[in-house]
């Protein structure tokens, strides 16, 4: 009898005959918990599918391989049909119909009988290695461990299928980074692995036109939008791809709340809630400065997108002090605390104390205030560029302040509504610029104090 790999390599023969097209994950994960003895259940959980979605793709192949054998199949009768006929071989040369035989077009399957008692081998395929098209990433010339955060994103894809993941964080934090370094660890789990930066602002359609040009080279580019989207679906179905979409925050709008979609970009929500409702073993990565609002809208109801918020870096940021050969070495978790672990702040700041003060941390440190070099503060910019008024209000507020304050505090002191107030806090959260800790079941908000200094450089000199 055929093992579960070669009945599945001949179910997909036969259905691709028939129909023209290769059975999808799920049907492959439908015909392999059959043979298992699993239930739909158990299948649908597995694949974090509804059992409903999961029958109805069940009895629609059932009706193919029931054409295909030219008797019902079922779930239930499936196994047993197999262990009747002991299907064990088929080739694709010549036309015989008999009750030992099926035929499909040119493709035959021949049941054991006394006249044929060699068993043809199958040559064995060496594993197929992932296409790997990586457009405009740009290398990779250090990485400072983030082990966990690497355990943690691997768990999410490999093992539990996540289709939609934001990754998150200001910029300079390490989201790209991380991203390829993710890719170089997990890449051979997949047969399509794809990065695309959004810096540009393309519009969904050039994006899937562009991302349907890897699995269809030779294809004319189509410039329906429905169609478009239901052939990347499609290929996310029949294969397992790993997609990595960075700067997604340059599809926002600047001077409106965080997540507002820029106009004519609406439909990358619509795009982006289809990759999480739709069964495929695919998994998309979204690098972002703030939140996409598909992950307040649907977060908590839909397990198949998650968040994780990357932080700075502890003790592998000194990896970048020994790179600029500081020296005081004991002043050196005073500047990774002053420029909160990030690893873009520290790069800058290492260049300004190697130049100026010549790499002593010391030296820079009896400055007495947190210094912003140039680019850092040219960094900054961009994002501080895309506030609201109200957000800049709250900002220049709290960058007053000497602790963290609750709500009721600021309110009392700014000229805004409680609305306009709850909205900007909450956006600037969304943007990762605001932080927050509780204590006695009280939200306390503060600025670290790169942003405080940046705040009170640009507004109050």
């Amino acid at each position: 009898m055929m093992d579960i790999k070669e009945i599945l390599k001949l179910a997909d023969e036969l259905v691709s005959a028939k129909t023209g097209e290769h059975l999808d994950y799920l049907q492959e994960a439908i015909l392999r918990g059959t043979l298992q003895g699993r239930k739909y259940s158990d299948i649908a959980e597995e694949m974090h599918a509804s059992e409903g979605y999961v029958r109805d793709v069940g009895s629609k192949l059932w009706k193919i391989l029931s054409e295909v054998f030219g008797e019902e199949i079922t779930k239930r009768n499936f196994r047993a049909i197999l262990e009747k006929d002991k299907v064990y071989n088929f080739s694709y040369h010549g036309h015989v119909y008999n009750q030992k035989h099926i035929g499909i077009n040119n493709l035959n399957i021949c049941s054991q009988t006394p006249q044929s008692p060699q068993v043809a081998q199958q040559p064995q395929q060496t594993p197929t290695q992932p296409h790997i098209d990586l457009g405009d990433a740009p290398e990779i010339f250090s990485f400072y461990d983030r082990t966990t955060e690497l355990t943690t994103l691997e768990n999410w894809i490999v093992r539990d299928r996540t289709r939609l993941i934001a990754l998150l964080g200001i910029s300079g934090i390490g989201k790209t980074t991380l991203a390829l370094q993710l890719i170089k660890q997990i890449k051979n789990n997949f047969d399509y692995v794809i990065y695309r930066s959004l810096r540009f602002s393309p519009t969904l359609e050039q994006t899937l036109t562009n991302l349907q040009q890897i699995f269809s080279p030779k294809s004319e580019p189509i410039q329906n939008i429905e169609t478009q989207l239901s052939q990347l679906l499609n290929n996310l179905r029949q294969h397992r791809c790993l997609i990595v979409l960075d700067d997604v925050q340059m599809l926002f709008s600047a001077g409106q709340l965080a997540g507002q979609y820029r106009s004519g970009y609406e439909n990358y929500h619509l795009f982006f809630q289809l990759i999480t409702e739709i069964s495929h073993p695919s998994s998309l990565i979204l690098n972002s400065w703030e939140k996409p609002r598909e992950f307040v809208q649907f977060h908590q109801e839909n397990n198949q997108m998650r968040c994780l918020v990357i932080e700075g870096l502890r003790d592998a940021a000194k990896e970048i002090f020994k790179n600029h050969e500081l020296l005081d070495e004991n002043c050196w978790q005073t500047l990774i605390d002053t420029y909160q672990g990030n690893p873009l702040w520290l790069q800058f700041t290492a260049n300004l104390i190697k130049e100026l003060f010549l790499g002593s941390v010391s030296d820079f440190l009896q400055c007495g205030t947190v210094i912003l070099s140039e680019p850092l503060q040219a960094q900054l910019d961009q994002q501080f560029q895309r506030l609201t008024q109200q957000e800049i209000a709250v900002m220049k507020q709290l960058a007053k302040e000497t602790e963290p304050v609750y709500l009721p505090q600021i309110l009392k002191v700014m000229q805004l509504s409680a609305s306009d107030l709850l909205n900007a806090i909450q956006s600037l959260r969304w943007r990762l610029l605001l932080g927050a800790k509780e204590e006695n079941k009280t939200a306390f908000f503060t600025l670290n104090t790169v942003l405080k200094q940046y705040v009170k450089n640009r507004y109050f000199n």
